[in-house]
């Protein structure tokens, strides 16, 4: 029987290295936009005017997209606990021969959800960075036939 719940806790671990997977470019995302307001910080006293308002206007998108990225990183770690949580319910069920199924099925259904949770919050900080990254029109010279 022990080879089954084996086999039985390797869909939750796959999960946990998809989990593992997407908490890698949070990280790395994280990083760049601290680096980046950290940069900001240090013009802010240095600029006025429309370039001071440019600096605070981005200033304000990089804390929200800290934020979204902190919120998905955490979803992300309490999914990784329930997923641990399914894994040690399943063993426990085979071990102790206590029924267990059903709080290892809510528990990792709980952990898909907050995995789901945690992707939905990424995607609004992605949308925010490509809302805030836009290369402004002057730039892109549209009028002209290129």
């Amino acid at each position: 029987m022990i080879v089954q719940t084996i086999q039985l806790a390797l869909a939750p671990v796959f999960v946990l290295v998809a989990i593992a997977s997407i908490m890698n470019p949070l990280t790395s995302r994280l990083g760049r936009v601290v680096d980046r307001s950290r940069e900001l910080q240090r013009l802010y006293s240095q600029t006025e005017g429309e370039e001071h308002d440019n600096i605070v206007r981005e200033a304000r998108s990089l804390d929200l997209r800290i934020d979204l990225i902190g919120r998905a990183i955490l979803v992300l770690v309490v999914s990784g606990l329930f997923i641990g949580l399914t894994v040690v319910l399943l063993f426990l069920e085979e071990l102790a021969g206590i029924g267990l199924t059903g709080v290892a099925a809510v528990a990792f259904i709980i952990a898909v959800a907050l995995l789901m949770w945690a992707l939905l919050t990424f995607l609004r900080e992605t949308r925010e960075a490509t809302k805030t990254l836009r290369i402004p029109e002057m730039y892109l010279e549209k009028e002209r036939q290129l």
